[in-house]
């Protein structure tokens, strides 16, 4: 892959509070690519998402969206940012007073001012591509744990965005609704030329999808692998990578 960053990450400092828990972490997204951050829990995945989509903000450090820096950008600079990236929350987040063509229109009545009819065509057409054209009228609570996520990213989706951000997407989800859901955002991600930044915990999915990750440590608050999974995971015997990416519990646990 040619290298042709739509995200940089600049010697982000991020936490909650006083607690510093990410501490001068660079790293870059190219354009196209499925991108990973894994890491151990507690060790600022969550956080390092909320900064880049511009939910909160870092003590320090810049986050450029193509040419510009989110973290900075306000009013209608915030909002043209925010134009060019989806969001798919780990719960879903689909409002359950709503249908699925509504959920999925939300973006399109918030932030245009198309017709009806143009944002109901549009909104059909997002989920199509998610294999739900069948479902527009069933409320959330009819949907099975699998369709929520895929409603979510048809409602990611609305606003034809170039990067989507996945906030666990495989979380409470079987075997197989989980490998669909992988195939569903390579499929996304090749056809639409859509970049992909997935936060999760499911090596699986990550060996399936992900063109390159990075791994996010709790106790030296910085970034200690970047790569494509597949490598990593031969990486140096011993080493908390390498245990990672085999599921080597470290030692002395569970003995």
């Amino acid at each position: 892959m040619m290298a042709d960053p739509i995200i940089r990450v600049e010697h982000l400092r991020t936490g909650y509070g006083q607690t510093v828990i990410m501490d001068d972490i660079s790293f870059e997204v190219q354009r196209g690519e499925i991108f990973g951050i894994l890491g151990g829990s507690g060790c600022g995945k969550s956080t390092v998402l909320k900064n880049m989509i511009g939910l909160t903000s870092p003590f320090s450090g810049k986050i450029w969206i193509e040419e510009d820096d989110i973290i900075s950008a306000q009013g209608k600079d915030r909002i043209r940012i925010w134009n060019k990236i989806g969001v798919m929350y780990q719960q879903s987040a689909l409002f359950g007073s709503m249908t699925l063509l509504e959920n999925v229109k939300l973006p399109l009545e918030e932030f245009t001012n198309l017709p009806p009819e143009a944002m109901d065509t549009i909104a059909k057409m997002k989920l199509k591509m998610v294999g739900l054209e069948s479902f527009v009228d069933l409320m959330p609570s009819e949907l099975s744990g699998g369709m929520k996520k895929r409603a979510a990213i048809a409602r990611a989706m609305a606003m034809d965005p170039e990067i989507l951000f996945l906030d666990e997407p495989s979380a409470g989800l079987d075997p197989i609704t989980s490998v669909e859901l992988d195939h569903l955002i390579i499929r996304l991600s090749r056809s639409l030329g859509v970049t992909f930044v997935i936060v999760t915990h499911e090596l699986p999915s990550i060996f399936t999808m992900a063109d390159r990750v990075i791994v996010l440590d709790k106790e030296t608050k910085g970034i200690i692998a970047e790569g494509k999974p597949k490598e990593l995971k031969e990486k140096a015997k011993g080493s908390f990578v390498h245990k990672f990416f085999n599921r080597i519990p470290m030692e002395g646990v569970g003995k």
